[in-house]
């Protein structure tokens, strides 16, 4: 009943605190609740500069006409009593100190409790300097302060005369209301200077002939705007420049710049690069590295004094302890010589492509310089050659959660030319709506076992010199092979699958995976129930029952995936591209397929292509804009002219997709089932949309926009909107045929909101979807935000308005 008590006020409290937010103001104060730039040129950005507020105004979550954070805070605040940390504090100080001393000599024990002692008191420091959970999830009321609005014009003012206009002055304008304050800060940004003049001073003439000839290069451009950070950029890219050309010891404090703005007409800048000289040296020295040493060795850093005799291949000497590996292929990795300039580029190149060997647990490059030689110093730590790894986890691929294990046994280095076989097993158990209903929830199992071989460079007849080349693109060879086991209510199938696969990388984030062959045996056993429903789709136009044939399905398939900043962190700004193309039973047409027609196995011919775009743009600290658009057609041809494999097609709804239809069961196009068979309180028919059934199509238009932003601690909400349908090119029923002048028209849009749980190992995502318009209804009803749901929220046509989804991680 207490639990009651507090929950009932705290509620009464958050819904509260709109009116009450003034009550916890002091005499004299009055509350800051907005802050606002006049409007400023297309170069100046209003957004960054509202990071620039020293004070900032309450958070308020859209549409709540109050700000909820300050009632946690508050709350919090009420219950919180730093006596009572201070002296749980010393009292876990004082258990621990007891258990220290009594294990006084077992070191292992005195560092437990230690690592203990430090983890609670860490905990409790934290309540003590910062408050309790709740004043760290909520913040105090925004009071308003005369001296923080003047330093945050100040820094406006620094901000613009960073980006080149020296004359800007930053004026605030208060309007209050009662004991509300909002204020204004007018921007006069005044003339932008001009760079006019670019001069460069060194004594060098290495030095300036190195920056003459890289010249083109450089962030600063005459007749742009002066911006101060693009004299930081700079620096950087001389730094880089001159440690890549052999300057070993130069950093970029020896970069300096002066900015003249008396230098030639008004309102133009004049800027002078100098490269300072080191001191103690009339100029700064270029190195040669002098020879290279490769050691692999657990201790890190150390060269081991009784070893075999170095080996030495291509001017690399190569140290190893116990465990040998081909030079040959390490070679290919190394991108450091004997008597060339120091370029730091090359030490991280060399350190990036033998860590993606996944042959060692570290790799550190050092250089040793005394003695006014350069030797490279290549330290490696062996990982183990055998690695058995186990993994349990929760998976969602249609909205429903089930548990998997697997099982994996890895060895390294199999042949001696640093190759890697894994062998992996996989059982897994999900909740599945079933092919052909969507009132129940069956469990799927789905179970595997796979062995694989990598090869680290491309296995093809091509001549040593090129694949020296190619060590600088990560190339892989992998062969696998493997068989899987799918049991659904309707069905079970088994699959026996080949591939050949080659991967390389052209750049850090660009990927590249050429399938040269994925060849699959597929056999299924349907239940009479599923193979009597399939019948009867295929009388409507529907041809899926051919997809559960036994078959033989092979491919070549080429994908390219660009990844840049490291998409996938949902707080900074990144873009993901993915272009995926297939070319399915392209060898069968040059071989005999009689051997296929004896075993009565059926072959497709088709080609499918797809492009999925992806882009996080963070609004500010704790706000994201996430978008999302995927595109993509699979077109038979050949014997089965009809016909795709069932895994080629594509399928629109479910978490991951358009969030406001179940996984699978949107479209094609316009096309409606209906079922005829639901009656009233009166007994009356009413037919309604059927969504009994996957919908499988052969083009795919989709896309979303997401906006994120954080809640609380570790959760986050979001705001969706998802558009999009599938189509087939040839189809009996004319409204899933996919038609340019009419397809607009056919597009599904649905929306909703979510929770993101952030656990940092995980995120759990639950979303709410609603069908804003749907192309399955009748033209003229088909914008159905106003009706279901917000007619008769508990009937079985709002469980299909309102879909709710299930999912780990972003949907995209």
């Amino acid at each position: 009943m207490r639990k009651f008590r507090h929950l009932a006020f705290f509620t009464l409290l958050l819904l509260t605190t709109g009116c009450l937010g003034t009550r916890h103001l002091k005499e004299g104060e009055k509350l800051l609740v907005k802050q606002q730039v006049s409007k400023t040129t297309k170069d100046i950005d209003t957004e960054d500069i509202s990071q620039l507020y020293v004070q900032k105004t309450n958070r308020k979550v859209p549409l709540i006409p109050f700000a909820p954070y300050v009632g946690l805070y508050y709350y919090g605040l009420n219950r919180y009593d730093i006596a009572k940390y201070e002296a749980k504090k010393e009292e876990i100080q004082e258990k621990y100190n007891r258990k220290i001393a009594r294990a006084e000599g077992k070191k292992k024990k005195v560092d437990k409790y230690e690592r203990r002692k430090r983890r609670k008191t860490d905990k409790i420091d934290l309540n003590i300097q910062e408050g309790n959970t709740l004043m760290r999830w909520g913040e105090p009321l925004a009071v308003f302060d005369t001296s923080k609005t003047a330093a945050t014009a100040d820094r406006i003012e620094q901000y613009l005369q960073s980006k080149g206009y020296f004359q800007a002055r930053v004026d605030t304008a208060l309007r209050v209301s009662g004991r509300k304050v909002r204020v204004k800060f007018q921007v006069n940004q005044g003339p932008a200077y001009i760079i006019d003049t670019l001069m460069l001073e060194t004594d060098d003439p290495v030095i300036t002939s190195l920056m003459r000839a890289n010249n083109e290069e450089s962030l600063l451009v005459k007749g742009e705007n002066y911006n101060q950070s693009k004299l930081t950029d700079e620096r950087q890219r001389i730094d880089e420049m001159m440690k890549n050309n052999g300057y070993f010891s130069f950093s970029r404090q020896y970069v300096e710049f002066e900015v003249d703005t008396a230098y030639g007409e008004p309102q133009h800048v004049a800027i002078r690069t100098k490269i300072n000289k080191p001191l103690n040296r009339d100029r700064h020295r270029q190195f040669r590295v002098d020879s290279v040493n490769f050691i692999t060795n657990r201790n890190q850093g150390v060269i081991p004094m009784n070893t075999t005799t170095p080996e030495e291949y291509k001017n690399i000497n190569y140290i190893f302890v116990k465990n040998r590996y081909n030079t040959k292929v390490l070679n290919r990795r190394i991108f450091i010589a004997q008597n060339e300039l120091y370029n730091r580029s090359n030490t991280f190149r060399t350190q990036r492509q033998l860590a993606n060997l996944d042959i060692f647990r570290f790799i550190n490059i050092n250089y040793d310089s005394t003695g006014g030689k350069l030797v490279a110093n290549i330290y490696t730590s062996p990982l183990k050659l055998y690695q058995l790894t186990s993994e349990i986890g929760m998976n969602v691929t249609q909205g429903f959660p089930g548990p998997f294990v697997n099982l994996s046994l890895k060895k390294r280095n199999v042949f001696g030319g640093l190759e890697i076989f894994e062998i992996s097993g996989r059982i897994g158990y999900e909740g599945v709506l079933p092919a052909t209903q969507v009132q129940d929830v069956y469990t799927s199992v789905e179970g595997g076992i796979n062995a694989s071989l990598t090869f680290p460079q491309f296995i093809m007849p091509v001549s040593a010199e090129v694949k020296e080349r190619m060590g600088k693109v990560n190339p892989k060879t992998r062969l696998t092979v493997g068989y899987s086991y799918t049991d659904r209510p309707e069905y079970i199938r088994k699959n026996t699958n080949f591939a050949a696969v080659y991967t390389w990388q052209s750049e850090k984030n660009t990927f590249y995976q050429f399938t040269l062959t994925d060849a699959s045996i597929i056999r299924s056993t349907l239940t009479d129930s599923f193979e009597e429903l399939l019948d009867s789709l295929r009388t409507e136009g529907n041809n899926l029952i051919n997809t559960f044939n036994p078959s033989f399905v092979s491919s070549m398939i080429l994908s390219a995936t660009w990844n840049k900043n490291s998409y996938g962190l949902n707080y900074v700004n990144s873009s993901f591209y993915r272009l995926f193309v297939e070319s399915g039973g392209t060898t069968l047409n040059f071989v005999n397929t009689n051997f296929l027609e004896r075993e009565n196995l059926e072959f497709y011919q088709w080609i499918k292509a797809n492009f999925d775009y992806r882009n996080n743009k963070p609004l500010n600290k704790n706000t994201t804009i996430a978008f999302r658009f995927n595109i993509g057609f699979a077109k038979s041809y050949g014997q089965n002219n009809d016909i795709l494999p069932y895994e080629k097609y594509f399928f629109a709804g479910g978490s991951n997709g358009i969030r406001a239809w179940r996984p699978r069961r949107l479209g094609p196009g316009s096309f409606v089932r209906i079922d005829s068979t639901i009656t009233n309180s009166e007994g009356l028919i009413t037919p309604e949309v059927d969504y009994s059934f996957e919908q499988p199509g052969t083009i795919l238009m989709e896309g979303s926009v997401e906006f994120r932003k954080n809640l609380i601690g570790f959760i986050d909400y979001a705001f969706f909107f998802d558009f999009g349908n599938i189509w087939n090119f040839k189809d009996t029923r004319d409204d899933a045929v996919f038609k340019l002048n009419r397809f607009y028209r056919q597009i599904a849009v649905g929306s909703g909101v979510g929770l993101r749980f952030d656990f940092s190992f995980l995120v759990l995502r639950l979303d709410a979807g609603i069908k804003v318009f749907d192309p399955a209804r009748a033209p003229g009803k088909r914008f159905i935000l106003s009706r279901g749901f917000y007619d008769a929220p508990f009937t079985r046509s709002a469980s299909e308005t309102v879909i709710f989804n299930i999912g780990i991680g972003y949907p995209f």
